[in-house]
């Protein structure tokens, strides 16, 4: 049974049909094209799916980006899957909008992993090693405007400071997912105001019943993989385990996983440091969601499954937890927003997951690229490149790229 239809505008967006086929064509389209990250991914979408085509108007296309934004998950990826679930009449739509999106970007990082290890020779090491100093430029600018838009008061970047003391001192996940709790329960205490009143309805073709299994789905991927893999010691599930988990912890955008990403594959040895922000850099140049990274990390693995099954394994568990998320919460999301409790640990979380990127733009991204005053310069020069002169992501990651080498070279 569909959610209710609220408004006129809502029964005209309801009557507007397409086709899987027609969902997966535009957002291939959009996954070749979109540079830039999760923000301007949701500018590109408004701009094609819109104004242009007219899939929704713009107040349920605001409303539609707050859902996602309030979720863990790719923001952007999640858009995009709701956006084909309305426009493709269900899941169908939803998948094929996803595949369209995701496809170019991992089928990218994919090739680049495989031929990662053919690189040497000095030049080959300082092309590396520049892209280590992309990774330094582009998480510093995303603290620099995470916090000023997610901590803009004492409590907040309380929080935050909290949130860099528990990772510093609690190692891997088991910090990650304290400072995230932690963040919730402040937010509860600390900064709960009146509750944000949101425009627009929601309405999608998506019961309560199938919302309600796709958030139990989420919940039992979350807690079951665990437990198989210490019965079984099979690396796959632990693979799944590592990547799933990854995905259902990002509040705050995409950067926030790498942090996550590396106590999950670095810290146990599954990837080394030097690959991991080399291929971390690269993802900064290619269209389409951050979170195809995890393709790349699949590939290189040292245990096996690696190569494509690992690629694979890790580019679905990544992006899972948030499409089930987000398909679970659109028939109960009108009710959920306007509480004061969970715009409070919401902000309280979004505050958290500053901190914790804090701490990794130390470690493991700072430690292992910034080795000497001209790698600080280089590093410097990218930051400024974005965040003052408003330059696209893949042209800081070719001239850091180009720098790395020629400092090497010299």
């Amino acid at each position: 049974m569909k959610s209710p239809l609220t408004t006129a505008e809502d029964i005209a967006v309801e009557g507007r049909k397409g086709t899987p086929v027609e969902v997966f064509r535009a957002f291939l389209k959009l996954g070749l094209t979109s540079f830039g990250g999760p923000i301007a991914h949701l500018g590109y979408f408004r701009d094609e799916l819109v104004v242009r085509r007219k899939w929704i108007d713009e107040e349920g296309y605001a409303d539609l980006v707050a859902l996602c934004q309030f979720l863990p998950g790719p923001a952007s990826s999640q858009v995009g899957f709701s956006l084909g679930i309305l426009r493709g009449n269900g899941l169908r739509g939803g998948l094929a909008a996803w595949l369209g999106f995701t496809m170019p970007s991992a089928i990218i990082l994919f090739a680049f992993a495989l031929g990662a290890a053919a690189f040497s020779g000095t030049a080959a090491e300082g092309l590396l090693h520049g892209l280590k100093l992309v990774a330094v430029a582009v998480v510093a600018q995303a603290i620099w405007g995470m916090a000023r838009s997610l901590t803009p008061d004492r409590q907040r970047a309380g929080i935050a400071l909290m949130a860099v003391a528990i990772v510093v001192f609690v190692s891997g996940s088991f910090g990650q997912i304290g400072a995230i709790v932690f963040g919730a329960v402040a937010g509860l205490w600390l900064c709960r105001v009146e509750a944000a009143a949101f425009p627009g309805h929601l309405s999608f073709p998506v019961s309560r019943r199938s919302g309600a299994l796709a958030l139990a789905l989420f919940a039992a991927l979350f807690l079951i993989p665990s437990f198989l893999w210490t019965a079984t010691g099979h690396q796959a599930i632990a693979l799944f385990d590592a990547f799933y988990r990854s995905g259902a912890l990002v509040f705050g955008g995409g950067h926030v996983v790498l942090p996550l990403l590396q106590a999950e594959v670095v810290a146990p040895g599954w990837v080394t440091t030097e690959s991991f922000l080399a291929g971390y850099g690269v993802a900064q140049a290619v269209p389409g969601p951050l979170f195809t990274f995890a393709a790349y990390l699949g590939a290189v693995m040292a245990p096996p499954p690696n190569d494509a099954a690992g690629a694979i394994i890790a580019l679905i568990a990544i992006f899972l937890p948030g499409l089930l998320l987000v398909y679970g919460m659109l028939p109960f999301w009108d009710a959920l927003r306007l509480r004061s409790t969970a715009q409070a640990a919401m902000r309280g979380t979004n505050a958290a997951v500053v901190g914790i990127l804090g701490a990794a733009l130390y470690n493991p991204v700072w430690m292992s690229a910034v080795h000497s005053q001209r790698d600080f310069a280089l590093a410097l020069a990218g930051f400024l490149l974005l965040t003052v002169w408003k330059m696209p992501p893949w042209i800081v990651v070719v001239l850091l790229a180009a720098g790395g080498t020629v400092l090497h070279l010299l």
